[in-house]
């Protein structure tokens, strides 16, 4: 099985920890991820754009000058696209931008996801994280000793209102659940700091 080291608040190594081949030692499947990542980011648009056609601005019923003698082009009405309100060519309607991949498909995009970030070294495992206090100075003092100041992605097994609301004034860390942890969250991470309690959840989930 793959390893890791266990480290404690102050970024020193206590001990090894596990994890799961199943997990952390998969065959990369790049496109698997790169389906879940566009899949998630059309998952965020809201679809609700919208233009008027030609059909639908209103006005521009009556020709506006004779066909021929005038010297001028052709045209009828004045709400054609090249007249000022005028309808749009090919007007944006509301749409579904949804793309639907198969669970076994996020699965494996999950899987190669955590694979990677252990390849590249930069999955922390974190023996327990706890604030005596929601303080941001004191976040930002225990990332700085597990050195994942930039872009950390801290992954709680529940809601920890102190370490949230340590986070939360930290423009480069953000924090997530298990249940809620997602391929494209870890992709953009630069580290992710897990927690055992976290690790063993995952764990129990994906292995």
């Amino acid at each position: 099985m793959a390893k890791t080291a266990l480290y404690n608040m102050e970024g020193a190594a206590i001990g090894e920890v596990e994890l799961s081949d199943a997990i952390f030692a998969c065959e990369v499947n790049q496109a698997a991820m790169h389906l879940v990542v566009r899949s998630y980011l059309a998952a965020q648009r809201q679809g609700t754009q919208s233009a008027k056609t030609r059909s639908e601005v209103r006005g521009g019923g009556r020709k506006i000058y004779r066909q021929k003698g005038t010297g001028n082009a052709r045209h009828h009405g004045n709400r054609a696209p090249q007249f000022t309100h005028g309808g749009v060519v090919f007007a944006p309607k509301p749409r579904d931008y949804v793309i639907a991949v198969p669970k076994k498909v996020r699965r494996l995009a999950f899987k190669s996801a955590m694979t990677c970030k252990l390849n590249a070294g930069e999955i922390v495992v974190v023996d327990a994280l706890t604030l005596a206090e929601g303080k941001t100075k004191l976040m930002a003092k225990a990332l700085k000793a597990l050195k994942a100041e930039k872009k950390a992605l801290v992954v709680l097994p529940e809601r920890d209102e102190n370490v949230v609301r340590a986070t939360a004034n930290l423009a480069e860390a953000a924090t997530t659940y298990v249940n809620t942890l997602n391929v494209y969250d870890i992709l953009n991470a630069g580290k992710l700091v897990i927690t055992k309690a976290a690790l063993a959840n995952i764990e129990e989930v994906y292995a």
